[in-house]
């Protein structure tokens, strides 16, 4: 099957927003967040070419890639991948539920 088209919802690029910029501040440089964003490109290659590869969650139709500290909840169709959170996994739970839903 062909790759589909990664998208990104308003939540998912806040989120991710948010951490690279927590990071770069917190480090004084770029190079952490360029690590994240090096691994998020080829965990959503994998995701793009095989949307089964990673487990399913118990919110419907959404599957979670993890990343370490940080995982990738989406779901997908024929044609896209739809990224609806990106997540660092050491904040509570209930607050992904909240903000997925």
């Amino acid at each position: 099957m062909a790759k589909r088209k990664i998208v990104w919802t308003e939540t998912a690029a806040k989120q991710r927003r948010d951490i690279l910029r927590y990071w770069i501040e917190r480090n004084k440089n770029k190079t952490y967040a360029e690590k994240l964003i090096e691994i998020t490109a080829k965990h959503l290659k994998v995701i793009s070419r095989n949307p089964e590869a990673f487990k399913e969650t118990e919110m419907n139709d959404v599957r979670e890639s993890a990343m370490g500290h940080f995982s990738l909840y989406y779901n997908f169709t024929p044609d896209q991948i739809i990224v609806m959170a990106f997540w660092d996994n050491r904040q509570d739970l209930k607050k992904l539920l909240k903000a997925i839903s």
